[in-house]
């Protein structure tokens, strides 16, 4: 897996390709939680290239909604592909997040 860390104005997207299992998870958690101590909560997460995601990357996007929905902040998903979709489809997760087509939308979105 890596990570691409990008900043706009007040927003930081966080491209994520390849795979996000048990073993790799702590680093994008790691990602995650850090941007937010930085006091960034409004966050993207790209998923262009990501190729796959277990429960354990899961639970990282859900702590990661879960800290930045606690300080008014916002955490957006895009770009998910079919498999990736269907992922978050059969988790229940496409009711929890806000999922945009683009970087573009998920910014638009944010007022």
């Amino acid at each position: 897996m890596e990570i691409k860390t990008e900043k706009r104005d007040s927003v930081v997207i966080l491209s994520v390709s390849g795979r996000i299992d048990v073993n790799i998870s702590t680093q994008l958690e790691k990602e995650v939680v850090s941007n937010i101590e930085s006091n960034n909560i409004n966050i993207i997460v790209d998923c262009t290239n990501l190729d796959y995601i277990s429960s354990s990357g899961l639970r990282v996007l859900l702590l990661g909604l879960k800290k930045t929905t606690a300080l008014k902040g916002n955490f957006i998903l895009c770009n998910l592909n079919k498999n990736i979709a269907e992922i978050f489809d059969i988790s229940g997760f496409t009711s929890i997040f806000k999922i945009c087509e683009n970087v573009e939308q998920a910014i638009n979105s944010l007022g």
